[in-house]
């Protein structure tokens, strides 16, 4: 089955003005942002990478801009399934005045019991962006081959999500999880197992290409080399 490249959208305005941002309309990409969007063609650059995978939001278009001018040949796909988590009420409000909502010690501590006024719960999110990259895996191995490599970018608490399924951790775990600005995430899936392969990664990403196999390979060592405390809801504005 393929790997799968999970980008965190760059920086956004809202990270940086310490807004829950949500589905809220406008919210792009800030200079920061920007510069980590136009570095990742080269992050990439020994990816050969079959497909595309989108947000509908402007901050992951913003992202993935840069790639797609790089690549004019790679086919992009908008997927909304795979959108930021609706946060309902809580969409456009700084988190410094909810962090004293009732509500955030849910979902610190019991996020598959939180659910968001107005909005969603964080169950219906990991359920609806794990059904989606079932479903994108399936798409690009019928169409590039069991070995295909694709990417995908979302957003912070999107991407944790889909981290803990593929770990097989309860989504109650997955805020000790974290996928900074315009970060990669890989993982590549099997017939039996995914395997995290990169989290967070904001580095050299040659290594994640596919390598030849034969009989001389060793499959198993191959995929095993791959306030204070609380998370940043909606993924953080990143390193300074």
């Amino acid at each position: 089955m393929p790997t799968l490249i999970l980008v965190r959208h760059g920086r956004s305005t809202a990270n940086t003005a310490g807004v829950l941002a949500g589905r809220t309309p406008g919210v792009a990409l800030d200079e920061r942002g920007t510069e980590q969007a136009a570095a990742l063609p080269g992050r990439l650059a020994a990816l050969p990478l079959a497909a595309a995978v989108s947000s509908p939001l402007q901050r992951c278009r913003e992202t993935l801009q840069p790639l797609l001018d790089a690549r004019p040949d790679l086919p992009l796909h908008t997927e909304e399934r795979i959108s930021e988590c609706d946060y309902g009420d809580w969409s456009g409000r700084k988190l410094a005045e909810l962090v004293d909502e009732p509500l955030m010690t849910v979902v610190q501590q019991h996020p598959s019991a939180a659910a968001f006024p107005g909005g969603e719960s964080m169950r219906a999110m990991q359920a609806r962006a794990v059904d989606a990259v079932r479903h994108w895996n399936a798409t690009v191995e019928a169409e590039h081959g069991e070995n295909a490599v694709y990417v995908m970018c979302s957003h912070g608490d999107i991407i944790k999500s889909l981290v803990a399924d593929a770990l097989g951790m309860h989504l109650d775990l997955f805020q000790r999880i974290h996928a900074d600005p315009c970060s990669v995430t890989a993982i590549r899936y099997t017939r039996l197992r995914p395997f995290l392969l990169r989290l967070g990664d904001t580095g050299d990403l040659a290594p994640l290409a596919p390598r030849e196999t034969g009989p001389d390979t060793d499959a198993g060592a191959d995929a095993a080399a791959g306030g204070e405390g609380d998370a940043a809801v909606g993924g953080g504005a990143g390193a300074p």
